[in-house]
């Protein structure tokens, strides 16, 4: 399936992203956690350049590759801590609306509040939002795993 879209951005609007993205890492989460979280998002929305990418930054970050191959079914397995699972219960939860799933409730909110402060739950829950701006863009021009911007 080839690429819709040939053509570089706005430059407005790659500024506007670089800003987006300024405020995610400046609110204190951990880089590898904010992989994991764009990861997750990126395999639930199947945006094969996502997860390509989201892969790729995960392991220069540190990643292993035991927990970059089990984030799909991470409530399965021991190798995430108790804060790493209420931030991925976030990410599914925010992504998983088109699927009639009820959204983020309280309980899902509350268990992330529990290892997140505020400023911290603002980057997450940019990160998760900016995560699926991306993955739908990606779908709709067809982008495809493996290229680089």
């Amino acid at each position: 399936m080839e690429a819709r879209m040939k053509s570089r951005p706005n430059a407005d609007v790659t500024t506007a992203v670089q800003h987006l993205y300024k405020a995610i890492h400046a609110g204190g989460v951990e880089p590898r956690l904010l992989g994991l979280v764009h990861l997750r998002a990126s395999q639930i929305n199947g945006c094969s350049p996502c997860v390509f990418a989201g892969v790729a930054s995960a392991k220069k970050h540190g990643e292993t590759d035991e927990r970059l191959h089990n984030v799909a079914a991470w409530r399965e397995t021991p190798f995430f801590t108790e804060a790493e699972r209420a931030a991925l219960a976030l990410t599914e939860a925010a992504t998983r609306i088109q699927d009639g799933a009820p959204g983020v409730t309280d309980e899902i909110w509350d268990a992330a509040a529990a290892h997140f402060d505020d400023t911290q739950l603002s980057a997450l829950t940019l990160e998760i939002a900016l995560t699926n701006f991306f993955n739908r863009i990606n779908r709709t021009v067809r982008e495809q795993a493996g290229k680089s911007w």
